[in-house]
């Protein structure tokens, strides 16, 4: 492993992006449900969401989750609701921005102005938050590579995924720092010989700055 790491790899769902649990309040409005409707909270409220601890205990995938909380409230506004996308797209309008980190977006600004390569590894980008949405996040246009499961079909933690946003920057994955809200991602990233920061959805500038001072970079 070399002394200076030299690319930032982020999970994007939680990472870059504030992640549902935290928007309830903005997709009851959305979708016009009355305040509080939406009760499951996930990793801020483990105790009261048990498909939330299924998922952490590998009984079903983080997939099989959203695809759960998809239906039910496609069913709590009349509808039918199959892809997470539809979720996505109705819950949070049309201005993707909204809910990105401000965390996220002065931790990726300051490691581009400092030459770090920026990746994004995810398991479902484009599966979850739609096609088009990349294009309306500006950004993203600061990554040199997204490496998006919902193409490749290789789910973190397989080590694939991670070799394969190494291959794709063209760098030993050994000179990747790795940052993801799932342990067992982290984990995988760890066993495949990244380095790795678990992001602490509850503390997104400490897990932030943790992040970028593996590049001697303080969080803005």
């Amino acid at each position: 492993m070399s002394a200076h790491p030299k690319a930032l790899v982020l999970d994007f769902g939680g990472v870059v992006t504030k992640t549902l649990f935290e928007t309830h309040a903005l997709t009851e409005r959305a979708l016009g449900l009355r305040a509080g409707t939406l009760a499951w909270r996930g990793p801020f409220d483990p105790a009261n969401d048990p498909l939330w601890r299924s998922m952490q205990a590998d009984e079903i995938s983080e997939r099989d989750y959203w695809k759960t909380r998809t239906r039910e409230v496609g069913a709590l506004v009349g509808e039918d609701w199959a892809d997470m996308s539809t979720f996505v797209r109705r819950a949070r309008g049309a201005e993707p921005e909204a809910v990105v980190r401000p965390e996220a977006d002065r931790a990726i600004r300051a490691a581009n102005a400092a030459g770090v390569r920026l990746a994004i590894l995810s398991n479902e980008l484009d599966l979850f938050y739609g096609a088009d949405f990349r294009e309306r996040l500006p950004l993203l246009s600061l990554f040199e590579t997204i490496v998006d499961a919902t193409y490749t079909g290789v789910l973190k933690p397989d080590a694939r995924a991670y070799q394969s946003v190494g291959d794709a920057l063209g760098l030993p994955i050994e000179d990747c720092v790795f940052v993801d809200d799932q342990k067992r991602n982290i984990d995988g990233a760890l066993a495949a010989g990244m380095r790795a920061v678990w992001f602490d959805v509850a503390q997104p500038a400490k897990s932030y700055a943790e992040a970028l001072g593996h590049f001697g970079i303080a969080l803005p």
